[in-house]
């Protein structure tokens, strides 16, 4: 069926609004992206976090700037605190004598999805992570529930890692 010339008018005109919608959004978001990286450049304590957080492979950019964003309580926390901040802490779900799976639940969704998509990358460049999350595959966990628990140890690692001020050292991750 053929379009009459009216409709492919109003239809261009559309695809013209909308590709300069789409411009200008992509304009703002580099526009945050470049204030949120000059406000880390300024800041001391937030660009020493940033570099101490960036030297554990897996953590981009990102996940840095989520994290110095989303959860000032990283280096305060115990491990068990942190992970359910985050939202990567293994829930029950027991009534009474019924006991049902574990799930993570709760926490702060943005930050666990940056964290996500950070794990994801450390599952193949950070031999820590890369080991653990071999492991639980091999032993018959579900991809998806293997890196869940590739996330809370991530988020312990790096908890760690602010609490005591130190880079990223393989052998202390092991530990």
């Amino acid at each position: 069926r053929q379009c009459s010339p009216e409709h492919r008018k109003r239809r261009a005109r559309g695809t013209r609004s909308l590709k300069a919608h789409i411009k200008y959004l992509t304009r703002e978001l580099e526009r945050a992206d470049d204030d949120l990286g000059r406000m880390i450049r300024e800041s001391p304590a937030w660009r020493e976090r940033d570099d101490l957080l960036q030297s554990a492979p897996g953590v981009g950019t990102v996940l840095a700037l989520a994290m110095i964003a989303e959860l000032p309580e990283l280096g305060v926390l115990n491990r068990k605190a942190i992970a359910a901040l985050v939202g990567v802490a293994p829930m029950n779900q027991d009534s009474g004598t019924w006991r049902g799976k574990r799930r993570i639940i709760g926490g702060r969704a943005s930050l666990r999805t940056a964290l996500y998509m950070g794990t994801l990358v450390a599952t193949r460049c950070n031999p820590v992570i890369r080991a653990q999350y071999q492991r639980l595959v091999a032993a018959g966990k579900p991809k998806k529930v293997a890196l869940a628990a590739c996330m809370r140890k991530f988020v312990v690692i790096l908890n760690a890692m602010v609490r005591h001020n130190t880079r990223w050292m393989e052998t202390a991750a092991h530990a």
